[in-house]
């Protein structure tokens, strides 16, 4: 009995978040006390769930954006992109080292805060051969902080001040995960949306380089590059509308969709965090976790407002 009415009442909250009627951060909050409340009736599927709905919501915002716009975005975030990951892989590896944490797990902790969460974590775990306990461990780490920065980086963006194009950009950097870094921007404006969107998926990837150093850092042979196909299909949303090759009721429509998408998305990441499994990990890998991730929000909140 419980578990058909856990099936109900899940499928229930996802036609709610579809519909436009709870906002992000509310889906990932009912996402997290459901799990707290029932077993995840979805489990098996949530990772995939997660992963497809994210890569099509991202590709449909792509309807909703300009080349020129998107170009200029990319060029002022290049400079802040670039100084982030190269300072928090370095912190990363030195904390992971002072606190005789495993290394792997560290490295994938540090690889997932620096360039974009979970989608970092898988494409690493596999050049580093990664047991499925230590990248479960990453993404409980990432996905729980990602859940916290969803609900304070708007609030600290709107204390500060922050224009939409800077929270974009901070939000883009600070944050680890795609889902929560479009989530969080989504609460705060159109503008803000589109800059974080784009300086995210210009960030995604640096996981080509950040896998070629992997290689040798680990000293592994032999690994394919995992190059994220989704981000060439949302250039081409974005050529599609700079060209107005679909009527605007269309695009705009589109992008509607993709953005309850990404609600449904944070709902089910909500759901599938573990609190058992973030327990059984310990103290070493929240400490690294929670470094870096302050680190990385100061510095890149620092390098917007003074550089």
């Amino acid at each position: 009995m419980k578990e058909t009415l856990s099936k109900l009442l899940y499928l229930a909250i996802s036609i709610l978040a579809l519909s436009g009627l709870i906002s992000s951060p509310v889906a990932l909050l009912l996402g997290f006390v459901f799990t707290l409340v029932f077993t995840n009736p979805f489990k098996a599927y949530n990772k995939k769930a997660i992963s497809y709905l994210l890569k099509i919501a991202v590709v449909g915002l792509g309807f909703g954006m300009f080349i020129k716009e998107t170009l200029e975005t990319s060029k002022d975030g290049f400079g802040l992109t670039f100084f982030s990951i190269l300072l928090t892989l370095t912190l990363g590896i030195l904390i992971t080292k002072a606190l005789k944490l495993d290394l792997k797990l560290g490295y994938l902790i540090t690889s997932g805060t620096s360039i974009c969460g979970g989608s970092a974590i898988a494409a690493i775990s596999t050049v580093i051969k990664a047991n499925s306990q230590t990248i479960s461990i990453a993404l409980g780490m990432v996905f729980l902080l990602n859940s916290i920065a969803l609900f304070i980086y708007p609030a600290i963006g709107h204390y500060l001040g922050l224009t939409q194009s800077q929270f974009g950009l901070w939000a883009a950097v600070g944050i680890h995960d795609t889902s929560s870094v479009v989530g969080a921007a989504l609460s705060y404006g159109e503008e803000a949306l589109r800059v974080a969107t784009t300086v995210k998926l210009s960030r995604t990837l640096w996981i080509i380089p950040l896998t070629l150093f992997s290689m040798f850092y680990f000293k592994t042979k032999g690994q394919k590059l995992k190059i994220p196909m989704f981000i060439f299909l949302f250039i081409g949303a974005i050529v599609v509308n700079s060209y107005h090759i679909l009527p605007e009721t269309a695009t705009s429509f589109i992008v509607l969709v993709s953005k309850r998408l990404l609600v449904l998305t944070l709902f089910l990441v909500g759901s599938s965090l573990s609190i058992k499994d973030l327990k059984s990990s310990g103290i070493k890998p929240l400490i690294l976790s929670v470094s870096l991730w302050v680190f990385i929000s100061v510095f890149s909140l620092i390098y917007i407002l003074y550089v």
